[in-house]
């Protein structure tokens, strides 16, 4: 069959996440290689001090996103997809959309960008002894609990953006482990919420009366493989406004950015490792099922695989965002001066420039901060960029920094893990827009955890494509006693069942996805960990001043 045949036979995969400021999807063959693509652009805002989008802006994107994808398929090969062998949303993890009964959004949508939440945090993190980051679906929800916020009373369904979307095509209030991750802590015998964590919150909010129980309002945690309802007329209709799409599609657990970024680099077994470097950058180690850390880190966030293993994450809110703005200021900068340019050229061009600075930067030092940061304990940010009178003050430099301090953040939390946990780790691969200039950020990733690095050929296909894999995954698992079966049973521990009958998620990446993927993998230069190390201690020392900088900077 020709890649014509198999989208109208609907022997594909597709899948659909919701980035910070992109919306993409990914068709794939029954095999995982990439048919089509579909993009549509969005932008958070911030509306009386909230990170948000509006349901406008969500459906517009869903809708937006997917009629690229049907243009793309249409240019390509000259047909329209009436059906799909499965589908599955994915989309940045966290944050907050809580409905009523009736289906009301009760208070606009809360993004992970959101650092309103310290005070619960800091309390669910004393009453677990278990480190709860600010941006997470329960330090919001505990939040509105210690502000009395009238409508906490109302809450019927609380849930993440990917969840969400998944339930206005299904209407299946469901979610995937790795998200979940995201939104509660996960007991990963169980593959579901740590049941004696959601006994003690419910004990804290005991007093105000509410109707409802934390397991009440929650999405029901789904692990890879399972499937998680089909596509109803009513979802086929707000995905397609063409009236194309037959209801019926098959749909996997929707997953976080996290999730899916492991999955996309192949990186879900334990002693694997994968960096995602965008809007937002994040480290995931995956550990073995019975590992833990040695003690309890604000800096380091445990979640999950989309099948479960424990997963340390050092997650920083802020990325490539003033990255971003100073090249978009150097495009500016070209057209004043009469010379229109593409902006992967540019991008290409002052990444690779920066390889001639020096290895810790010529002591410039740049903050990306445009949020809070958890792992330095900001909860604001202000995009700095601070020098020494003494500095190496050049164009090489300046773009080294920058790409440096884009790693800056997660750098910190990597260290704690690799230096001070000494978490084992057989591979680490990066993704994301960062990576798309080769042995550039590639390298400079390899000099701050002072390790080999590996980026895929399929880096830039990122989170969609790995949702797509996980709807691939859905369907060999089809046949086969799943976990969803064995819930009913007496199984106790559903940890090591993952796997029963059928081969794990690892397997079918390796040797199925995996197996013919080609890539790149640096060594690191000891001269750029030398002085990458320099950087890091002066990123440590200047936190001071981007504190400074939060506390006088109130315009």
């Amino acid at each position: 069959m020709g890649a014509k045949e198999k989208i109208l036979a609907g022997k594909t995969a597709l899948g659909i996440e919701f980035g910070s400021t992109r919306i993409k999807a990914v068709l794939t063959d029954d095999k995982g290689h990439v048919l089509a693509t579909g993009f549509h652009d969005w932008e958070n805002r911030l509306v009386n001090d909230i990170w948000t989008y509006t349901m406008e802006d969500i459906h517009n994107g869903l809708r937006g996103c997917y009629s690229s994808l049907v243009k793309s398929v249409k240019d390509q090969y000259g047909v329209v997809p009436e059906t799909y062998g499965a589908l599955g949303i994915s989309a940045m993890m966290h944050g907050i959309l809580a409905f009523d009964k009736e289906g009301k959004l009760l208070s606009p949508f809360e993004t992970w960008r959101n650092s309103n939440t310290e005070q619960a945090a800091d309390a669910l993190t004393n009453e677990f002894q278990f480190n709860i980051p600010l941006r997470w679906t329960i330090s919001h929800i505990y939040q509105m609990v210690l502000e009395d916020k009238s409508f906490v009373k109302d809450f019927s369904f609380v849930t993440t953006l990917d969840s969400f979307i998944h339930w206005e095509l299904t209407g299946e209030k469901v979610t995937g482990i790795g998200d979940a991750a995201g939104i509660f802590p996960i007991d990963s015998e169980k593959l579901d919420y740590d049941e004696e964590m959601m006994s003690k919150f419910d004990t804290l909010i005991k007093d105000k009366g509410y109707p409802w129980t934390l397991r009440d309002i929650l999405p029901k945690v789904l692990v890879a493989g399972e499937q998680a309802g089909t596509l109803t007329e009513k979802g086929a209709k707000l995905l397609d406004e063409t009236g194309t799409l037959k209801a019926g599609v098959p749909m996997c657990p929707p997953e976080g950015d996290a999730g899916t970024g492991m999955v996309a680099t192949n990186s879900v077994a334990p002693g694997t490792g994968n960096v995602s470097a965008g809007t937002s950058t994040f480290a995931m180690l995956v550990l073995q099922q019975d590992k833990k850390l040695s003690k309890l880190y604000r800096e380091i966030d445990m979640v999950t695989t989309p099948d479960g293993y424990p997963v340390a994450m050092s997650h920083a809110n802020n990325g490539t965002s003033d990255l971003n703005a100073w090249v978009n200021l150097f495009k500016e900068f070209s057209e004043l001066m009469g010379h229109t340019v593409d902006m992967g050229d540019l991008y290409g061009k002052l990444y690779t420039n920066s390889l001639k600075g020096d290895k810790d930067c010529g002591g410039l030092l740049p903050y990306g901060y445009f949020s809070g940061e958890g792992i330095t304990h900001l909860n604001e940010g202000r995009p700095l960029f601070a020098r020494t009178p003494d500095s190496k003050f050049n164009l090489a430099n300046f773009m080294r920094a920058h790409l440096y301090t884009s790693l800056g953040a997660v750098k910190l939390g990597l260290d704690i893990l690799l230096k001070d946990e000494k978490v084992p780790v057989k591979s680490i691969t990066g993704h994301g827009g960062l990576f798309k200039t080769k042995g550039v950020a590639q390298n400079y990733l390899a000099a701050a955890v002072n390790a080999p690095v590996t980026v895929m050929d399929t880096a830039s296909e990122g989170g969609p494509w790995g949702e797509a894999l996980l709807a691939l995954y859905m369907l060999r698992r089809k046949d086969a006693e799943t976990i969803g079966d064995l819930r009913v049973k007496d199984t106790g521990s559903l940890g090591d069942l993952r796997g029963k009958d059928a081969e794990t998620l690892s397997d079918f990446l390796a040797k199925e996805i995996f197996a013919d993927q080609s890539g790149t993998t640096v060594s690191p230069d000891p001269a750029d960990v030398e002085g990458f190390e320099t950087f890091t201690q002066r990123y440590k020392d200047g936190i001071a001043v981007e504190k400074a900088a939060v506390d006088a900077m109130k315009w």
